[in-house]
């Protein structure tokens, strides 16, 4: 019997994990995949306090260092469902885990264009990560999907070792920040089409070329690629909730700014949620806003 389990080992779960630890209660963490969540793709961080820069991997293994350390047990699993009740169930793939609090920090998972083809492609051509996969493209020429912060992070580290970056985007401009679009200019080797959605994959085994559409002339063109990185956002994943959340049209969870659902007991904290802003700092403060809450409700 746990006091918290917490579903997600991003920031938010890990901070979670931490304060809950600190005040004394016992915190199993659940996770299904990679510690640290999505900072784990980000190769810096040059906004979060008390690092000038920092990767991504690296301060997701030292927020899960110091969550074990202070007594956090985390365990590898995929959470299916959540029963509510006086005791709350996690119904994972390996085992059913009980506990009288829950902080759902499920974080979300890599948006996809939804073309045919495209999971067969994924690992074959299309990558989601430059810090990851960036390496094997070097010297080759790839397009990057998408004008966001993200994506100009990418192109900013595939610019270094590739080619020729191709960066696509749906509209007439780049929506990243302008510190990051300013570090794009003048690479040489980094060009744009605007107002542009790809349409298919095609190869055979391994992604060869997209087929494009300018989406203000209708203009249609074939753009040969060596690889090709989605960075187009992200979407919550968070079906196995549905049963004690209410969600909102695009399937985040409804919660105040104390990170309480609707259930008595039951907490959202991070991307999951929603929220103005999806950044790590705010994920952190909603972590740390979730267990000080689930902890009053123990202590009622």
């Amino acid at each position: 019997m746990y006091d918290i389990i917490i579903v997600g080992a991003g920031p938010a779960g890990l901070t979670a994990a931490i304060y809950g630890r600190r005040a004394g209660k016992k915190v199993l963490v659940l996770e299904k995949d990679t510690f640290g969540g999505q900072i784990t793709f980000s190769p810096k961080l040059e906004n979060y306090p008390g690092f000038e820069a920092i990767s991504g991997n690296e301060l997701a293994q030292r927020m899960l260092e110091q969550a074990l350390a202070l007594g956090a047990e985390i365990d590898m699993d995929t959470v299916v469902e959540v029963h509510d009740g006086f005791i709350k169930e996690v119904i994972g793939e390996n085992s059913t885990y009980l506990g009288k609090t829950v902080i759902i920090a499920a974080g979300s998972k890599h948006r996809r264009l939804g073309l045919d083809r495209e999971e067969e492609f994924i690992g074959n051509g299309i990558s989601f990560c430059a810090v990851c996969d960036g390496a094997f493209y070097a010297g080759q020429h790839v397009a990057l999907i998408g004008g966001g912060n993200t994506a100009l992070q990418e192109a900013i580290l595939l610019s270094e070792t590739c080619s020729h970056v191709t960066v696509v985007q749906n509209l007439p401009f780049l929506t990243g920040e302008a510190k990051l679009v300013q570090a794009l200019e003048g690479r040489k080797n980094v060009s744009y089409l605007f107002s542009t959605v790809v349409t298919a994959y095609e190869g055979s085994s391994e992604l060869e070329q997209i087929r494009l559409q300018n989406t203000q002339t209708g203009e249609e063109q074939i753009l040969p690629v060596d690889g090709l990185f989605l960075a187009v956002g992200t979407e919550p994943e968070n079906q196995p909730y549905r049963a004690v959340t209410d969600q909102n049209d695009y399937g985040y969870i409804i919660a105040d700014e104390n990170c309480r659902t609707g259930r008595d007991g039951i907490f959202v904290a991070g991307d999951c949620r929603t929220k103005a802003y999806r950044q790590v700092a705010t994920a952190i403060a909603d972590g740390a806003t979730a267990a000080l809450n689930a902890c009053r409700f123990l202590d009622q």
